[in-house]
């Protein structure tokens, strides 16, 4: 999910239905809650309570979805954050490095 949450169903639930594997989004869960959250916590497993796997998308998405915030350079993307406005310079090493918190 966006926010790390997979709207209208607990872990419990979507375990039940089945479910072998959901995505985290990089860009989204970088932003918000922050990957200093899921440092503290250790990870978007215990933050969602998902035993099972995850997947998280590179980040990549938004330069197209979210053109209109970006500003595209050498290094990487730099978005506005739509929430609070604050920038986020998405480059390679960065999208690796949230991931792994993620």
């Amino acid at each position: 999910g966006t926010q790390g949450t997979i709207k209208g169903l607990t872990s419990e639930q979507v375990q039940a239905l089945g479910a072998e594997i959901i995505l985290g989004n990089t860009y989204h869960l970088a932003n918000r809650p922050g990957t200093e959250v899921f440092d503290e916590i250790g990870g978007l497993h215990k933050f969602e309570a998902w035993p099972r796997n995850l997947l998280t998308d590179s980040g990549g998405y938004q330069m197209v979805s979210l053109c209109k915030l970006a500003v595209f350079t050498e290094e990487g993307v730099e978005f506005e954050n739509p929430h609070d406005k604050s920038r986020m310079l998405l480059t390679p090493e960065k999208s690796i490095q949230y991931q792994n918190s993620i």
